[in-house]
């Protein structure tokens, strides 16, 4: 299968500036460029699926840039309803470290050149900037642009400096042209027109050809909801802004609706592959095989081996009654950070350990769930309304009430 056609069927094109796709991806290698602004310090499942777009093109003979944006970031490129506040040169050259360093360690191993845009925006001179760029820009095509369209609308209107962004995005370009050979940038859906005003800008300067693509935006066709800050539902890649405990849960969580597609956004796994967990899933869609998957592959890909076992075995005593002695001192203060607990201070009864820890209203109820069989305590199967529970210094046991009502008891 050509690059073209496996893009096409994995759903990751959106627009193009091409007759074909294939003039763009399937002919000779291309130097691709995509650029991220330092808005925060770690990139977001919404950013991510450009990501893998771009090993996508590496394993395929193509060479990437990957631009952090500590020039770019300063302004900000204009979102479609306020004004950025401006962040200090100090925290913006903060991310750029910390966004880079990211981009590093997922895109690793690849023959990748990285850049700040910074290192040419930084020093230009304003008279020659609005001279040799400016002038090939007009104010009819700019308000056009989705973004300021809308600003233009609304009652806070767009300052000068946002408007001025799609200048230096396309200066850019006309910049990794110049130093690289550049000649195709990718992004998201919604960069179409600064990634477009590039392509326009080395057309009129330097007479060449060269290309755009973005990708669609990513929804979950359950919710309509986007992934990404604005949503306020921002899925990161650092570690210590989403942990990869929760990062494995949101994956594990996703939609049936959505779940194939994002196996083919996300993963590298074959079409041939997950065409077979779709069939598997489709007989059985309560085993959410295809949901494990999803969420073991990503959390490997981005978090690494370990991790990735640590959440499906803390998600199995979670959710579906493992082995807690079977766990690391690592993933047992997991399960504690993610668990209901309750700390066991001496010996309790079983009823009062029940109303306690809020799994039955009174002892009455408590008592019928006993006799109907529907507590365990570690596994076992509470028979008694009488049997006293004690826990040893540093143990942690699940008390569960049915299926899904579920503690941790835990005695410090």
């Amino acid at each position: 299968m050509k690059l073209s056609e496996e893009l096409i069927e994995r759903g990751f094109i959106n627009q193009f500036s091409a007759e074909t796709l294939k003039e763009i991806t399937d002919t000779n290698p291309r130097v691709v460029y995509h650029g991220i602004d330092p808005t925060a310090d770690s990139a977001h499942a919404g950013n991510f699926v450009v990501w893998i777009l771009l090993r996508h093109l590496i394993n395929h003979g193509h060479k990437v840039i990957f631009l952090v944006g500590g020039g770019t970031g300063m302004i900000g490129d204009p979102k479609p309803d306020v004004e950025r506040s401006l962040s200090s040169p100090e925290v913006v050259a903060e991310r750029v470290v910390k966004l880079k360093a990211q981009a590093e360690r997922l895109l690793g191993g690849k023959e990748i050149t990285f850049v700040n845009n910074y290192s040419w925006l930084g020093s230009i001179d304003l008279i020659t900037f609005l001279r040799d760029i400016g002038k090939h820009f007009t104010v009819n095509e700019l308000i056009k642009k989705e973004a300021i369209a809308n600003r233009l609308s609304s009652e806070n209107g767009i300052s000068y400096t946002e408007f001025a962004y799609p200048l230096l995005q396309a200066f850019d370009y006309l910049t990794l042209f110049r130093q690289y050979r550049c000649d195709l940038q990718v992004g998201g859906s919604d960069q179409w027109g600064n990634i477009i005003a590039g392509v326009d800008l080395i057309r009129r300067i330097e007479q060449k050809s060269v290309y755009a693509l973005t990708v669609p935006l990513i929804v979950d066709k359950a919710t309509g909801k986007k992934f990404g800050k604005s949503e306020g539902n921002a899925i990161w890649l650092d570690a210590e802004k989403t942990s990869p405990y929760n990062f494995y849960q949101f994956w594990l969580n996703v939609s049936d609706e959505s779940v194939i597609d994002y196996l083919k956004l996300f993963t590298f796994l074959s079409l041939e592959r997950i065409a077979e967990i779709e069939t598997e899933f489709r007989t059985n869609p309560g085993s959410r095989s295809a949901q494990k998957t999803l969420a073991y592959e990503v959390t490997i890909f981005v978090h690494g081996q370990d991790s990735a076992e640590s959440a499906v075995k803390v998600s199995g005593i979670l959710f579906e009654g493992g082995d807690i002695m079977a766990l690391t001192a690592i993933e047992k203060n997991i399960l504690l950070e993610n668990a209901p607990v309750y700390e066991v201070t001496s010996e309790t009864d079983i009823l009062d350990l029940l109303v306690n820890s809020k799994l039955a209203s009174s002892k009455r109820e408590a008592r019928t769930f006993i006799e109907s069989g529907a507590v365990t305590l570690d596994k076992e199967k509470v028979d008694s309304v009488t049997i006293p529970v004690t826990l040893e210094q540093g143990n942690i046991i699940p008390l569960r009430r049915g299926k899904k009502n579920f503690v941790i008891l835990y005695r410090k």
